[in-house]
């Protein structure tokens, strides 16, 4: 006889019901977790550019540079510039020719007599007229006319020699360029000749020397644009070309040299300034560029995602040109394909993807 216990039975029925809630909870957690669909970001393709460029780095340099110095001792007197009307300072610019520095010397004039050689040569060249004159009509000798020809060559010799000497009282400016060095000086006090005074820089062009891989020895042309970029000017580029090519390699880096010209509009980069320059070796138009960053790179090869029908798909690209941040594809993607940027990264095949901005 089978006894009836109902505490053993009430603990059957709670156990059942417990599976069938934990077994209802699994498949709902299941169904659940295959419906869920990866949000993403997505990017239709378009066709674009990207250009191949070799990247270096380096300083760049004025194209020129000189330090004047006094030719004869005298007293200093710094002169004012026209555009400011005040003396010159660090920091201007001056035009070709410009005297910036005079130096006075009375003895030194004096002795020079430029006013005196300049009548002396209007008389000789006056009496070399009259005789030049009077032997066409037959009035004076072969002889008098030589000798008047010889006293208007030697005013001429001594006129100039003043002129010469005179320019040794100013410091001139051999180019147009910017005061980069001024010494101070106390106008009217008297230095001595050989005196350093002003330097002065031209980088309305700048130079920059840069080492480059040997494999690009016969990729790199004269002529080729360049891009320069300075992490104080994030907003400017400039532009120049490759100016000069070492045609020799070095044994100890495996690079060669060359030298870069860089325009330098509106004297935005300063000479010894650090700089980034891509060389532009060649471009593309109208290719399949995609970010660098979304490529997935596995042991079958290079991949990215698309998205079609709210799925994802895997396509295996090949790549052509690299740039810093993008790459050209060659193959596996069309124009038009809806490329996933972002959210890509737990993407599977045939994932299901929900679109976001």
């Amino acid at each position: 006889m089978i006894k009836y216990n109902p505490m053993k039975v009430h603990l059957f029925f709670s156990g059942l019901l417990a599976l069938s809630v934990l077994a209802a909870c699994s498949s709902q957690t299941s169904d659940s977790e295959t419906d869920v669909a990866t949000p993403v970001s997505v990017e239709d393709l378009k066709p674009g550019s990207i250009e191949q460029v070799v990247n270096t780095t380096g300083t760049v340099v004025a194209t020129k540079e000189v330090s004047l110095s006094t030719e004869i001792a005298g007293n200093y007197i710094l002169q004012t510039n026209p555009k400011t009307g005040k003396p010159f300072i660090l920091g201007d610019m001056v035009e070709k020719d410009q005297v910036i520095i005079g130096l006075e010397d009375k003895e030194y004039l004096n002795n020079i007599s430029p006013d005196e050689k300049k009548l002396k040569l209007q008389i000789a060249q006056q009496e070399y007229t009259q005789q030049k004159s009077l032997f066409d009509k037959g009035g004076v000798t072969q002889s008098d006319l030589s000798d008047a020809e010889l006293s208007l060559v030697s005013a001429k010799n001594a006129d100039e020699l003043a002129q010469i000497q005179l320019e040794e009282m100013k410091v001139r400016a051999p180019f147009k360029g910017v005061i980069t060095e001024l010494p101070y000086y106390t106008q009217g006090t008297k230095v001595s000749a050989s005196t350093k005074v002003v330097t002065l820089m031209s980088y309305e062009k700048l130079l920059l020397d840069v080492d480059l891989p040997e494999k690009y020895i016969n990729t790199i042309k004269k002529g080729m644009n360049i891009r320069v970029m300075n992490y104080t000017l994030p907003n400017d580029t400039l532009h120049g070309e490759v100016n000069q090519i070492s045609p020799a390699v070095s044994s100890s880096t495996r690079t060669f040299t060359a030298k870069l010209l860089v325009d330098n509009d509106g004297l935005k980069l300063r000479p010894g300034m650090f700089v980034q320059t891509d060389i532009i070796l060649d471009r593309k138009d109208s290719v399949i560029v995609i970010p660098k960053e979304v490529i997935i790179s596995n042991q079958r090869g290079k991949s990215v995602f698309t998205v079609q029908k709210g799925t994802a798909e895997e396509k295996q690209v090949t790549i052509g040109y690299t740039s810093q941040d993008k790459v050209e594809i060659t193959s596996g993607l069309k124009a038009n394909d809806r490329l996933v940027i972002k959210g890509y990264e737990t993407l599977r095949n045939r994932s299901k993807v929900k679109i976001i901005k």
